[in-house]
C-alpha cells in the first residue's frame, strides 16, 4: 500500500464505488499535488465523474481509502473540507435559480449556499465577484438573471463562483461542454492562464476530448471502465497506444502550440 502523504492535495488509495454489484471506479490510487493541473479523460462510462465527487468530498468509497487535503473521509467532517474547493459540476449548475443576478451567483459562494436570500454582503465581497466575473469575460452580465444566460456564459458564472472562496483545489466537470467553437477557444484561453498561475489552486478538469486540454495541462488520468489505463506526465500519458486503449478505437495524436489533438487512424 502506499504510503500516505500529509501534503497532498488528494491521495486515492485502491479506491472503488460500487452501486450495486457495478463497479462505478475499482482500485484507483492516485495523488494530486498542490502544483499540479490534472485532467481525467475516458469515454462515456469510464467513472469521470465519480472519481470528481470523491475528490470534491461529495461521495464516500466504497472500498480504499480517500483523502483530501490529507484528511480521510468517512474519518473527518466534510463541511469543514468542502469550502476548500471550488466545484464546477452539472449537479450543482442545476440547482442555481434561474431568477438569481449573476453577481449574486457568484458572491453567495462565500457563504456556502445557492440563491440569494438575507446575507448581507460586504463591498469587499460584491468588488471581488465584479473581478472574478470580469476575469472570465463575463462581467458585463453582472445584473443579468442566470436563467438568460447561454450554456457558455453559465459556465463561466460557475466557473467565477468556484473560485470566489479561493478554494486550494479547483474541480471542473467538463467545462467546454456545450460551448460553440469560439466559446470553447476563449475559455480554454482563460484556463490556460489559470494553469500558468503559481498562485493557482490545484486543478483537476474531467473532459472526453484532448482537444479541450488548455496548455499548462501537466498531468493526465486516463480511465476506462472504471480502472486506470495510465495516470502521469501528460505527455507520457497522451499516446497513440494508450488513447486507443481508452477509447477502444485506433488513433493517431499529436501536440502542437501546447495543444493535444487526437483523429482515428
Amino acid at each position: 500500500m502506499p504510503e500516505v502523504n500529509p501534503d497532498a492535495v488528494l491521495q486515492f488509495v485502491d479506491v472503488t464505488v460500487r452501486r450495486g454489484a457495478k463497479a462505478l471506479i475499482e482500485s484507483v490510487t492516485w495523488t494530486v499535488e498542490e502544483d499540479e493541473r490534472w485532467a481525467v479523460l475516458g469515454p462515456n462510462g469510464a467513472g469521470k465523474s465519480t472519481l470528481l465527487n470523491v475528490a470534491a468530498a461529495q461521495l464516500h468509497p466504497t472500498a480504499g481509502q480517500a483523502y483530501v487535503f490529507g484528511e480521510r473521509l468517512g474519518r473527518v467532517d466534510v463541511f469543514e473540507l468542502r469550502p476548500r474547493i471550488g466545484l464546477v459540476s452539472s449537479a450543482i449548475a442545476d440547482r442555481i435559480p434561474a431568477g438569481e443576478r449573476v453577481i449574486d451567483v457568484v458572491v453567495s459562494a462565500g457563504y456556502s449556499v445557492l440563491g440569494r436570500w438575507r446575507e448581507a454582503y460586504g463591498r469587499t465581497d460584491v468588488r471581488r465577484a465584479g473581478q472574478l466575473l470580469h476575469r472570465w469575460g463575463v462581467g458585463d452580465l453582472r445584473q443579468r438573471l442566470y436563467g438568460t444566460l447561454s450554456d457558455g456564459e453559465r459556465k463561466r458564472v460557475q466557473i467565477a463562483r468556484a473560485l470566489m472562496t479561493d478554494p486550494e483545489l479547483l474541480l471542473l466537470d467538463e467545462p467546454a461542454a456545450g460551448m460553440d467553437l469560439g466559446g470553447r477557444e476563449d475559455l480554454l484561453r482563460r484556463l490556460s492562464r489559470l494553469a500558468e498561475d503559481p498562485d493557482a489552486p490545484a486543478s483537476v478538469m474531467v473532459t472526453h476530448h484532448v482537444e479541450e486540454l488548455p496548455p499548462g495541462t501537466t498531468h493526465v488520468l486516463l480511465l476506462r471502465d472504471g480502472g486506470v489505463v495510465a495516470a502521469g506526465l501528460a505527455r507520457s500519458v497522451l499516446t497513440a497506444e494508450n488513447l486507443s486503449g481508452a477509447f477502444d478505437v485506433g488513433l493517431e495524436v499529436e501536440r502542437r502550440g501546447g495543444r493535444w489533438y487526437a483523429r482515428a487512424s
